[in-house]
């Protein structure tokens, strides 16, 4: 991913970490621990914003509300997946200098190529009109401006945000992370306020469950919102060219604390969407208000029954989860572009292309919380063209050298992989013929 760094502001910003990196990965640090892990952190911070986008709030949500705690083990399940994939992830780009897209261009056919670059853009403008509705709902329900005017607000932040990639991988790892952070404070102080049965949050978080076919597609939109193809495409791109070793032995090194950092922000971005979900829960469901179908009526209802703090907070976090979501949707989708047809456009253009269907929805008076549980659907579709080329390439010793996966890695990703088209193909035969 190319950063065309003005090289004073690329000193200032980025040599720093990547010369505690090196030292670290050289055993020259005289770090402590802690310390030692610092440099290696951010990468999966910036996935993982896909795993807590407005797509979330919309699915996990309606799913609390109408469910109760019911689907919660579908977040484990699916935060777990999310862990070995962009784990997997992470390693290609690592052992092969290559994005999973430059990688798919260079082993597979090219009609091929072109077919899963039209399948990955679908999910990104898919993932860019769930991010997009997102923040303008959040600026919408926060200041109380029209939808149309937030849009455009949207569309002005989102752009700033983007700038700011000229600075550095670190600054934008450090904005993107920030903004997490206010995610995950909102949902601790939520949570502390609707104060849930932690009896049935245990319970639920490890017993599988379905109550008909509408839970069923409830938690394909989960799985849509949380395991993100475009997150898969954008975490190997990341790697590639952030701190770059050619030794054997510090690729598994970068490698160990790497899954350090997809572990740390996966597991802050599996709380986050636990505590959606627990609040929906407890808030609505518990009450026996379970027609709280969309965001915007939970905004509202959260005033009377927990404060008026409660749904200021709500607003803050679907702001925050937007914002940093949009800006890393069009980070990804510069990835998909450039990696399978090895074209370039300037951030700013793709940003205004695929923000366009978000307007569009906004004019037209759709519902945007059924609009962003639709979107999370449409990106399961998507997860398989991402998911296993990913475990194809992985498995492969003479593309991955020493860092080649494990029988039981390859096994546990295949798995994962079935799983994810078993699941789409349920969801198929039910929107076409069971209605």
């Amino acid at each position: 991913m190319s950063t065309s760094l003005p090289p004073t502001q690329e000193a200032r910003t980025d040599k720093g970490t990547v010369d505690a990196a090196t030292a670290v990965l050289g055993g020259e640090s005289s770090r402590n621990r802690l310390a030692r892990i610092i440099p290696f952190l951010g990468p999966a911070f910036i996935a993982s914003v896909a795993y807590m986008d407005p797509g979330n709030f919309a699915t996990n949500i309606q799913a609390g509300a109408s469910y109760g705690y019911m689907l919660l083990w579908v977040i484990v399940a699916s935060n777990l997946m999310a862990m070995l994939i962009q784990a997997l992830s992470a390693k290609l780009g690592i052992a092969t200098g290559l994005n999973l897209a430059e990688q798919c261009r260079l082993r597979y056919p090219a009609p091929l190529t072109w077919f899963m670059w039209l399948i990955m853009e679908i999910a990104v403008m898919a993932t860019d009109l769930a991010e997009f509705l997102g923040a303008a709902l959040g600026f919408n329900l926060l200041f109380g401006m029209p939808l149309w005017l937030a849009g455009i607000v949207t569309a002005v932040a989102t752009f700033i945000i983007l700038g700011m990639q000229r600075y550095g991988f670190r600054l934008i790892e450090i904005i993107i992370t920030v903004m997490v952070a206010v995610v995950a404070v909102a949902y601790v102080a939520e949570t502390i306020l609707d104060k849930p049965d932690w009896g049935l949050v245990l319970f639920h978080s490890f017993v599988p469950q379905f109550a008909g076919p509408q839970s069923i597609v409830l938690a394909a939109g989960i799985l849509g919102a949380t395991v993100m193809p475009h997150a898969i495409f954008l975490h190997s791109a990341l790697m590639q060219n952030r701190i770059t070793v050619k030794d054997a032995e510090h690729k598994r090194k970068l490698y160990r604390f790497e899954i350090v950092d997809v572990l740390v922000a996966m597991g802050l971005a599996s709380f986050i969407n636990m505590a959606m979900l627990i609040m929906a829960a407890s808030t609505f469901f518990d009450k026996g208000l379970t027609d709280i179908a969309s965001i915007e009526s939970a905004h509202k209802t959260l005033e009377p029954l927990l404060g008026a703090a409660a749904s200021t907070i709500f607003a803050i976090s679907l702001l925050a989860a937007g914002l940093s979501s949009a800006t890393v949707g069009t980070m990804a989708g510069q990835v998909v572009m450039q990696g399978f047809l090895h074209r370039h456009i300037p951030p700013w253009v793709r940003r205004s292309i695929t923000m366009a269907p978000s307007l569009i929805v906004i004019w037209m008076g759709l519902d945007p919380t059924w609009t962003l549980i639709w979107s999370q659907v449409l990106l399961s579709f998507g997860l398989p063209f991402a998911v296993i080329p990913l475990v194809l390439f992985t498995r492969r010793r003479d593309i991955m050298g020493e860092l080649v996966n494990r029988p039981i890695t390859t096994f546990a990703a295949s798995l994962i992989a079935a799983l994810i088209v078993v699941l789409n193909f349920y969801l198929i035969y039910q929107l076409l013929f069971a209605g």
